[in-house]
């Protein structure tokens, strides 16, 4: 079993046993983020051609974009986002209940997702080239996790993590890109009614379209493009928030419908 094998299933264990882990860095602390990347493929593999969160294989369906504020990444100590992979059975409804047993240490926030209607391959693509490709955009709620004990990594780590992903719910009526000014957009996250986040587009490489470049590009390096029909979560609008068994969380994105998921 290679190093990259050892760390993927020190992960895919605690995924399954429910139990977080101590992070890959902590036993190999000269853990690259290539090699952090290759661990993330070995187990979104693994999640597609044997066993899905759900028993059964899942299906990729798009790319989330992490560490997107300057907050983050200060904490971080980097200088850019990562990202990972999205698949069929991290998706919950508008409105429906997410399993909570699948998760470990979640956490929510409020984001915008991209769908794709043009393929797009980098390096060197500009958001003009992005917003060009969009078909639409709608609020969504991000839910993260961490099979990393305590939320306690580095970048290597999170990579490795599949970005830290737990599961997503989109809303349901598409929002031409071309009538919003991202920027600007407001976003608010309730819990159980209460106001617990707040944030705005800039809150997000300054524009959530910058996001989707930036991925697209760092996808290009890797020699992987994105298809038509993508989703994109393009990163967090506001601060995080912890959740329990019972909680309702609500997120209102500009002018359009407040989307909903109970755990």
């Amino acid at each position: 079993m290679t190093i990259h094998q050892e760390l993927a299933e020190r992960l895919w264990s605690a995924q399954i046993d429910g139990t977080p882990c101590e992070a890959p860095t902590s036993t190999h602390p000269e853990m690259t983020l290539q090699d952090a990347y290759e661990i993330q493929t070995i187990n979104l593999s693994r999640r597609l051609t044997h066993q899905g969160m759900f028993g059964e294989r899942s299906r990729h369906v798009g790319r989330k974009v992490g560490i997107t504020s300057r907050a983050v990444q200060t904490w971080l100590g980097v200088t850019e986002p990562d990202y990972g992979g999205l698949l069929c059975d991290m998706a919950v409804p508008d409105g429906g209940r997410a399993d909570i047993t699948k998760l470990l240490q979640p956490r929510v926030e409020g984001e915008i997702a991209f769908v794709l209607k043009k393929p797009l391959f980098g390096p060197g693509v500009t958001a003009a080239q992005v917003v060009a490709a969009v078909d639409f955009v709608v609020p969504a709620i991000e839910i993260i996790d961490s099979r990393v004990r305590d939320w306690k990594f580095r970048i290597e780590d999170t990579v490795a993590d599949n970005a830290s992903s737990g599961m997503f719910v989109l809303g349901s009526r598409p929002m031409p890109l071309a009538s919003l000014d991202l920027r600007t957009i407001g976003m608010t996250l309730r819990k159980n009614g209460e106001v617990v986040s707040t944030g705005a587009g800039a809150a997000c490489l300054g524009n959530p379209v910058n996001a989707v470049v930036w991925l697209v590009n760092k996808l290009g390096e890797h020699g992987t493009s994105l298809a038509p029909g993508e989703v994109i979560l393009s990163g967090a609008l506001g601060p995080v928030s912890p959740v329990v068994a019972g909680d309702r969380i609500s997120v209102v994105v500009g002018r359009a419908p407040e989307i909903s998921v109970v755990f």
